[in-house]
């Protein structure tokens, strides 16, 4: 059997560490792009008439007070 020397295997697995935070950088720019791009699309409008006519029973219910 061929024993590896120790700074064979740390160079071996600096290599592999190296590789990996690199691979996970990537990632995480990618992610990044893509939440920006979904944080920068617009609202449907019909998502907005939703949020509004919420807003205004909401309100509507605030003014009317409620019978015990």
């Amino acid at each position: 059997m061929i024993e590896q020397r120790p700074t064979e295997d740390r160079g071996r697995q600096s290599a592999a560490l190296d590789e990996a935070r690199l691979r996970q950088q990537a990632i995480g720019v990618r992610l990044r792009q893509m939440f920006d791009e979904v944080v920068n699309e617009p609202v449907p409008d019909e998502f907005l008439d939703i949020l509004r006519r919420a807003d205004e029973q909401a309100s509507e219910t605030k003014q009317t007070p409620e019978k015990s």
